[in-house]
């Protein structure tokens, strides 16, 4: 299985827009709880997996860069590895 394409900080960002109806100018870098809880489950739906952050990993989420690295690496771990048949966990 081929490693997913990542969506990057401008994908992120429209991927906010979208979510307050807004321009992507208008969005702001630092992201509230409702917003990172509505990313993740864009995120789920983009890449048909379900992510499970710990608590750990969800407070670590304070601005749009952190949502791209925490988010990414996130979509990484829970993707099948290869061969096994079975679901990497972090």
């Amino acid at each position: 299985m081929s490693t997913p394409v990542l969506p990057d900080r401008a994908a992120v960002v429209a991927m906010l827009a979208a979510f307050g109806q807004r321009a992507a100018e208008s969005v702001p870098e630092n992201l509230g709880s409702l917003e990172l809880t509505w990313l993740t489950a864009e995120f789920e739906q983009r890449y048909g997996i379900e992510l499970d952050l710990s608590d750990e990993q969800f407070a670590a989420v304070r601005t749009v860069d952190d949502a791209v690295a925490v988010l990414g690496a996130a979509v990484l771990a829970a993707r099948p590895s290869p061969g096994t048949g079975g679901v990497a966990r972090s």
